[in-house]
């Protein structure tokens, strides 16, 4: 991840964002808290002690300006703020310091100040205009993204990956596989002939799963012309709607404000997530984004004003229950049928694995196993790592992370595509230092083995520092900004 930092800082711009991404390669447990006597102390390192208000200002250096953050956001901006902390102790603890001559030179040579090659301060004050940065901010943060290269440099800087290296990734990626190819999808399907006895069984011993909410509605949507008698969205529109706001708060319900504003009747519905009436019929007057905040509404509180897609609805919630679905629905069949299936895929599957790793399943099974199940074997050749055009990309990473003639299953997660595959032949590739390409596998080998040394620098960091977490004081903070 530091690599990617790396190439991120390239840019201006992005070496101002690094003050608030520098470390998020740091990861460590957030289960560690202290409680009493600390309310002002939203995080300790070490010994030293950091608090809301400064946790608080950093928040609003980086986060949206006048908008609600939610708590798990305000959780990754704690992960960030903790990583410039121990980023900061690091750059200490190392000497590493930008000094007033150096900044004031890094910035004279970037290109997006110069004008005919030469600095330029009135295009370096059209940057910070154009971005709303001021001096001392943009100074700061690419004083600290300075720090940060420097940083990086010290950790993973002088590495050469050696031809060896290179060719290896090379080859990883560029060598030609010729497989053999049982498509067991064929083979499931001759097997999913289910008695109703099994449907049935299925539905009694997971009768839970085919229980479903269902809520009884009172709607009424509001415009202009209902509360001032014009169609116009004007002050005294929003002023209405302030006063309904301020009735339901109050615990008003449905009845009793459309009888004071002379409102029309509400409509009334039965419906579930999907949109559906008890007939499992779509309500087709109810718009999706609507039946969102339907269902997202606390039932303690029935009674809500909503504002969506520019409309405005007094809604009530009368009624939330579960209702058992039949064996009879289709879409219940539809599901049980589904999980049938995919059981078979599962004990079919686990059994050739089993007997794979037993190393009972060879070239002459494969082959058996085609024949008995009357399933074609395919011929396949993949170019290289990247070749999708007879197989999903995601097929194609697993046949590669195995050797010649091993005989594999390869299936996506949701056991739609599903094979046995026979690695008959590796066909290596190899680069010349020549070659147009080594630059790029070069970079590539270099980013990889740099990798391992970041990941051991992370730990070195995780085991250094001593971080422990005031969930009270994070909790004022999710509440001041919710």
């Amino acid at each position: 991840m530091l690599s990617t930092i790396r190439n991120f800082s390239k840019t201006i711009y992005a070496k101002v964002l690094l003050g608030i991404v520098v470390i998020p390669f740091i990861f460590w447990g957030m289960g560690s808290s202290f409680g009493g006597g600390s309310k002002n102390i939203v995080v300790k390192i070490d010994k030293e002690k950091f608090s809301i208000q400064d946790f608080t200002k950093f928040i609003q250096s980086f986060g949206p300006f006048d908008q609600k953050i939610a708590p798990e956001e305000i959780e990754n901006f704690l992960t960030k703020y903790i990583g410039n902390k121990l980023i900061e102790k690091e750059y200490e603890k190392l000497g590493i310091i930008v000094s007033e001559k150096s900044l004031s030179q890094l910035i004279k040579n970037q290109k997006e100040f110069k004008k005919d090659n030469i600095f330029s301060r009135t295009e370096y004050e059209k940057f910070l205009l154009a971005n709303k940065f001021s001096a001392p901010f943009f100074e700061a943060k690419l004083a600290t993204s300075e720090k940060s290269n420097q940083l990086l440099n010290f950790i993973g800087g002088g590495i050469v990956p050696s031809e060896f290296m290179v060719n290896t990734n090379y080859n990883k990626i560029n060598q030609k596989r010729y497989i053999q190819l049982i498509n067991l999808d064929h083979v499931f399907e001759k097997k999913y002939n289910f008695s109703d006895n099994e449907i049935k069984s299925y539905y009694e011993n997971n009768i839970d799963k085919y229980n479903e909410v269902f809520k009884s509605i009172e709607l009424l949507e509001i415009n202009p012309n209902m509360l001032t008698g014009t169609n116009e969205y004007n002050d005294l529109f929003f002023k209405k709607l302030d006063e309904i706001y301020d009735d339901i708060a109050s615990g008003e319900k449905m009845n009793s404000i459309v009888t004071q504003y002379n409102l029309e009747k509400e409509t009334t519905f039965i419906l579930n997530e999907k949109g559906q009436n008890i007939n499992y019929e779509i309500i087709k007057n109810i718009p999706d984004y609507l039946i969102k905040n339907i269902f997202s509404l606390d039932n303690s509180e029935p009674t809500s004003l909503i504002e969506t897609e520019d409309k405005f609805f007094i809604l009530e919630i009368t009624k939330s229950e579960k209702i058992q679905k039949k064996i009879q629905n289709e879409e219940v069949k539809k599901n049980i049928k589904e999980n049938l299936q995919k059981k078979v895929k599962i004990k079919l599957m686990s059994e050739i694995i089993s007997k794979i790793n037993q190393n009972n399943f060879r070239e002459n099974d494969f082959i058996k196993f085609s024949k008995d199940n009357g399933a074609n074997i395919q011929k396949i050749t993949i170019e290289n790592l990247n070749d999708s055009k007879t197989l999903k990309k995601g097929a194609v990473n697993q046949i590669y992370s195995y050797p010649e003639k091993q005989i594999i299953v390869v299936n996506d997660i949701n056991l739609k595509d599903n094979f046995i595959v026979y690695i008959e032949k590796v066909e290596n590739a190899s680069i010349s230092y020549n070659s147009d390409e080594y630059k790029k596998y070069f970079d590539l080998s270099k980013i990889r083995l740099t990798s391992g040394l970041f990941n051991s620098y992370d730990n070195y960091i995780k085991k250094k520092y001593d971080i422990d977490i005031n969930y009270k004081s994070l909790n004022i903070v999710k509440n001041y900004f919710n």
